[in-house]
């Protein structure tokens, strides 16, 4: 799966540099791409919708395989409905097909962390599977 979300990555890149490869000025600044623009002009600078450049604090991770794999779910789900609202606002099927193609693929891949978090489940205690983090703790 990682290296499939990668492969989303270089999706989502090559629609920006289509959208954005043949941009003027004017249209630079009528579109509110201007202040982007100044920083980057039109390179791929991986960022959230409100700005926010993207980081390695994206990545959540505790070591602990139920708490990691509910995360993983999470992320499945906000990247879904990022798809949804973005479909919402783009008509465009040169933009509008593959996003609906990636948000097909995080519905299946949250369908697959949810397989994997089962199976975590199924071997751990099933009375109380949040005792003991079984990457690092040994039961007696």
């Amino acid at each position: 799966m990682g290296t499939e979300e990668l492969a989303h990555m270089e999706i989502i890149c090559a629609i920006i540099y289509q959208l954005t490869k043949d941009l003027c000025p004017d249209e630079i600044k009528s579109s509110g791409f201007d202040k982007y623009y100044v920083d980057h002009t039109l390179a791929l600078w991986p960022q959230a919708a409100g700005g926010i450049p993207f980081n390695a604090c994206e990545f959540q991770s505790k070591g602990d395989p139920i708490t990691d794999l509910t995360e993983d779910l999470a992320a499945e789900q906000k990247a879904r409905s990022t798809y949804e609202n973005i479909l919402r606002l783009v008509k465009d099927p040169e933009v509008a097909d593959p996003i609906r193609y990636l948000r097909e693929r995080e519905v299946v891949h949250f369908q697959r962390f949810g397989e994997g978090l089962r199976i975590v489940q199924d071997h751990l205690d099933s009375k109380n599977f949040y005792a003991f983090n079984p990457a690092f703790d040994c039961r007696e």
